[in-house]
C-alpha cells in the first residue's frame, strides 16, 4: 500500500502553472502512466525548437520547487529510502519500491528536489539515483572492487563471499552490484563478470558447458541438447567435437576437462597412466584406472591392451608399454 497520493500530489504541484507549461511537463514525464516524451517531440508539436521546449520546462520546474515546502514530509520519505542504501538507489528497484501505479510521477517528485541527483544509463551502469555527492564516488569504488576480487577469483561468488570485503551490509551491495552492466548472477544466483560464458552463455559451446557444470557428470550428447532450448542434436554435437572444453569419454558420452578427463583414445590413456605410474601394472590395476577416465566396457580395455603393438606383458602377467614414455 503507497503511504502517499503521488498522482495527486504532482497534479498540485502543476497546479499553478499555465496550460502550456501543464502540457509540456505532463507530456516531458508521462503523467497518467503514458510514454514519457522527448523534447523534439513536444517541440515539433508546439513548432517551436527542442531547445525552447527545454527553456519553459526549465523555467516550469523552478515554480513548482518554490512550492515543495508544502510536501516536506514526502521528500523526508524520499530520504529514507536513500539512506537505508546508504545513498545510492537503482532507478528501477527506488521506483518499484516507492510505487506500483505512479512511476512517472514519483520520477517527476524525485526530479525536483535538489538534494536528489539521477544518473542516466549508460555502457557501465543503469540508472541510479544519489542523494549525496560522495555517492557516486563511492559507488564507483565498490563496483571497481567487485570486478576486482572477481577477475583474480575467476570463478562465481555468492553475495556472501563478497560482502566479506566489505563493510557494507549485503542488501547494500546487492542494490548497488546490480546497477553495475559489468556484473551479472548465473543460474544460482551467483555473482560473475557479463563476460564470463557461465554467466552470459553465447552460443552452443557455452551452453553445453552450463549444462555439464549444473548437473556435475558426463552426458551422452543428446542428453546436453535436451537441456539447451531449440537445440539441434547435430549441431551440439558438433560443437562438443570441437572444443577442447569437452573430452568423449564414451560413444557419445561427453564430460567437462577441467574434471580431469583426458582426451584421447583408450590405448592413449592406457599409455598416460604408464606414464604416471612408471612400472607395470596388473591387468586389474589398469582396467581399474582406466574406467576412471572412460565409460567403456571392460572387454575394450583389455582388447587395446592385448595390442601388441603397444603393450607388452612380464613373466608375472603384468604389463607395460612397447616404447619407453618419456
Amino acid at each position: 500500500m503507497e503511504e502517499f497520493d503521488f498522482k495527486t500530489i504532482a497534479s498540485d504541484l502543476i497546479s499553478g502553472l499555465n496550460s502550456k507549461e501543464k502540457e509540456i511537463i505532463s507530456r516531458r514525464f508521462g503523467f497518467g502512466g503514458k510514454e514519457r516524451e522527448t523534447l523534439e517531440a513536444i517541440g515539433k508539436d508546439f513548432r517551436v525548437s527542442r531547445e525552447r521546449i527545454r527553456q519553459i520546462q526549465e523555467m516550469a520546474t523552478k515554480k513548482i520547487q518554490q512550492n515543495l515546502g508544502k510536501y516536506q514530509d514526502v521528500f523526508e520519505f524520499f530520504g529514507k529510502k536513500f539512506e537505508e542504501f546508504e545513498g545510492v538507489r537503482k532507478e528501477t528497484n527506488l521506483l518499484s519500491e516507492l510505487t506500483e501505479k505512479a512511476k512517472n510521477e514519483v520520477f517527476f517528485l524525485l526530479s525536483l528536489w535538489p538534494n536528489f541527483g539521477r544518473f542516466p544509463e549508460n555502457k557501465e551502469f543503469f540508472a541510479f539515483w544519489v542523494n549525496k555527492k560522495e555517492a557516486k564516488e563511492r559507488l564507483n569504488e565498490v563496483i571497481e572492487k567487485v570486478i576486482s576480487i572477481l577477475q583474480e577469483k575467476k570463478e562465481t561468488l555468492s553475495l556472501e563471499e563478497i560482502a566479506s570485503y566489505f563493510s557494507l551490509k549485503k542488501e547494500v551491495l546487492k542494490e548497488w552490484i546490480e546497477i553495475s552492466k559489468r556484473i551479472g548472477k548465473d543460474k544460482k544466483g551467483f555473482y560473475g563478470l557479463k563476460e564470463w560464458p557461465k554467466i552470459t552463455p553465447r552460443g552452443v559451446r557455452d551452453k553445453a558447458y552450463l549444462v555439464l557444470k549444473e548437473i556435475g557428470k558426463p552426458l551422452h550428447f543428446t542428453e546436453i541438447a535436451k537441456f539447451i532450448e531449440k537445440a539441434n542434436v547435430h549441431t551440439v554435437h558438433n560443437e562438443l567435437i570441437k572444443d577442447p572444453k569437452f573430452v568423449l569419454i564414451g560413444r557419445g558420452i561427453y564430460a567437462l576437462a577441467e574434471w580431469g578427463y583426458e582426451k584421447g583414445q583408450v590405448k592413449d590413456i592406457i599409455l598416460k597412466i604408464f606414464k604416471e605410474e612408471k612400472r607395470p601394472l596388473t591387468k586389474d590395476e589398469i582396467v581399474e584406472k582406466v574406467l576412471k577416465q572412460r565409460m567403456v566396457k571392460k572387454s575394450t580395455i583389455l582388447t587395446n591392451l592385448s595390442d601388441k603393438k603397444y603393450f607388452l606383458r612380464d613373466e608375472e602377467g603384468r604389463y607395460y608399454p612397447k616404447v619407453e614414455i618419456a
